[in-house]
């Protein structure tokens, strides 16, 4: 038995030689005094220290000076594409419904089916050529303004708008370019209350506590 165990022992001591190093042995009185949560002390089934596998920062670096918000340039991309996919989906219901309505004295055949998808397919492109342009538009007019002012607040978040809607109704005329800017102001005016909603409701009880 004693051989036994012997020859068992250098066999473990030598794998453990080849593959990590040589770790030390633990006696059953040590290991029952090991916790098993907190990660904290050194782990006896580890070669490394778990205190080092804690991360208590950010998992990313950013370069130095940088924000860790996403600009308005490459907030752009996601803007342009949302509002494309948004309109197409919006087009297609859209288009899905006028079809069904303007097919609805034919029988089921396969003119009727080509006629519903052909709506369904135009109207998807007509409002995804919409909504993105406009979207664009507005992503162009935030950099831009926010380059010129050097500022990124809510002020470049409704000249943008407005201008995008101007721009966007200046093949309407006069009317149609103060509609759009209308649109546009009301809009981003709009969406600028939502984002500070939080701020200005809190700044509202804090003034009535004094």
């Amino acid at each position: 038995m004693d051989n036994n165990s012997q020859g068992s022992g250098g066999i473990k001591g030598g794998l453990g030689g080849f593959f990590g190093g040589g770790a030390p042995e633990y006696s059953n009185t040590e290991l029952a005094g090991v916790p098993l949560t907190g990660m904290s002390p050194l782990s006896p089934y580890l070669n490394v220290d778990p205190r080092y596998l804690i991360q208590d920062t950010d998992e990313f670096i950013l370069p130095t000076g940088a924000n860790k918000t996403r600009g308005r340039f490459e907030l752009a991309f996601f803007t342009i594409g949302g509002s494309c996919m948004t309109g197409a989906a919006f087009g297609a219901v859209n288009g899905l419904r006028m079809g069904l309505t303007e097919t609805r004295d034919m029988a089921w055949s396969k003119p009727r089916n080509v006629q519903i998808i052909n709506m369904v397919t135009r109207q998807g492109a007509s409002w995804a050529n919409t909504l993105g342009s406009v979207a664009l538009l507005y992503s162009a007019f935030g950099v831009a303004i926010a380059k010129a002012r050097g500022a990124e607040d809510d002020i470049n978040t409704v000249a943008a708008g407005t201008l995008s809607g101007m721009l966007f109704k200046s093949g309407s005329g006069l009317k149609g370019v103060a509609r759009g800017g209308l649109a546009g102001l009301a809009l981003s005016g709009a969406y600028a209350l939502y984002n500070n909603w939080d701020h200005i409701t809190g700044s509202t009880s804090s003034s009535r506590l004094y």
